[in-house]
């Protein structure tokens, strides 16, 4: 049996499963499965986390370096976001030049962070047009089973809240053996999460494990974020060449809110 037949049989499965609104793991189509979050799980990083959503891991670390500022942002510090998809992970990964996976994950969280207003990227000027604090997100998935987009968020936006400021001395030196309790100013209230809507057929899915999202046709990431009460869309990419339907649009806007305040709850420990 060829590997075609073999994903057209997957597909079809899936369909008749999700017909019935089931899952492998007994889920609705739109439940994200069981998340565990740990928190400063580096040393050598000023904030980390680890996140788990079923079987997917990932770890983020947040390093903090004293450099000069973008030219077209002199009065704001930097926030550069780097993901690293070894073969580790997943066989799918390998060695060398970043593919475009790679490539895309840093991306999206970068957007979602920046399109946040989350960090106060202002009060990151240490002396304004010389020197800025930068903020390096570093992202490390250990394992996927599907959905490393939103897993990645979360870490991100964790490791995040836990980072604290080192020391430096009058030379913009930095002393990383010595962390201060100053936190980076980012906002209590806005803070993104993204959400990767998965479509097979005329199935919308939320979190899939790694062999649904293989069979999918096409994807839809959303960053989300709150403010004033208010759910914004602060970014969003489409990959694949299936379109979404005015309709299904409309239903992840009905349905963004909720799982917003859901995931936001299920997560209010760790934040």
């Amino acid at each position: 049996m060829s590997s075609m037949e073999v994903s057209n049989l997957t597909k079809n499965m899936l369909k008749r499963m999700f017909l019935e609104d089931k899952r492998f793991d007994s889920r609705g189509l739109l439940d994200f499965r069981e998340i565990d979050v740990s928190y400063n799980v580096s040393n050598k990083a000023e904030g980390s986390a680890r996140v788990k959503i079923g079987q997917t891991e990932v770890i983020v670390g947040v390093k903090l370096v004293i450099d000069s500022p973008y030219p077209d942002s002199l009065d704001k510090g930097n926030l550069m976001v780097s993901g690293d998809l070894l073969p580790l992970a997943s066989p799918r990964f390998e060695s060398g030049p970043p593919g475009f996976e790679a490539i895309e994950l840093p991306r999206l969280i970068d957007r979602a962070i920046r399109g946040s207003g989350m960090i106060d990227l202002s009060k990151l000027v240490i002396k304004e047009g010389a020197k800025v604090w930068t903020v390096i997100i570093d992202i490390y998935p250990i394992n996927d089973d599907g959905n490393l987009i939103d897993a990645s968020c979360i870490g991100a936006v964790i490791a995040l809240k836990n980072a604290n400021l080192p020391e430096f001395d009058e030379n913009f030196r930095i002393n990383y053996e010595k962390k201060t309790d100053n936190k980076l100013p980012l906002s209590e209230e806005t803070y993104p999460l993204s959400f990767s809507f998965f479509k097979l057929g005329d199935f919308i899915i939320l979190d899939p494990t790694r062999e649904e999202e293989e069979a999918c046709d096409t994807r839809l990431t959303f960053g989300i974020s709150l403010l004033n009460k208010e759910h914004l869309i602060n970014s969003c990419q489409k990959k694949g060449e299936i379109p979404f339907t005015s309709k299904e649009i409309e239903k992840m806007m009905e349905i963004i809110p909720k799982k917003f305040d859901e995931l936001n709850k299920r997560l209010k420990k760790f934040l």
